[in-house]
């Protein structure tokens, strides 16, 4: 019974820690998001690239693959944006798009030299 209790405890005060909470935006997460996405090229060279979107963005996010931010910035409803990224390493990350109808979409990347 006390291992239960224990186990239990833990994972109510666990739960919150690992949670990974979105605090930059507020925004309703969709799984089949309609929307076509074109990032280009890949894998980025000379540390820019282009996003292409048939919805307007509205917010960028780029994280290295440890969850670290790398880049953040708002647009004003582009569907078209070019991002320059400053002094990257090569390696994989991950591009989180925001649209201004509220949903988004998680994408990977490849940076080489």
């Amino acid at each position: 019974m006390k291992r239960y209790l224990l186990i239990l405890f833990l994972f109510t005060i666990a739960a919150p820690v690992f949670s990974q909470r979105d605090s930059t935006v507020a925004v309703n997460s969709t799984e089949n998001v309609n929307v076509n996405v074109t990032i280009f090229p890949i894998p980025v060279r000379n540390n820019n690239f282009t996003i292409n979107s048939d919805k307007e963005i509205t917010y960028v996010k780029i994280t290295n693959i440890i969850g670290q931010d790398i880049f953040t910035s708002r647009y004003s409803e582009q569907k078209s944006i070019r991002i320059f990224l400053n002094n990257t390493q090569r390696g994989v990350y991950i591009i989180t798009i925001s649209f201004s109808d509220n949903t988004r979409i998680v994408r990977k990347i490849m940076v080489e030299d």
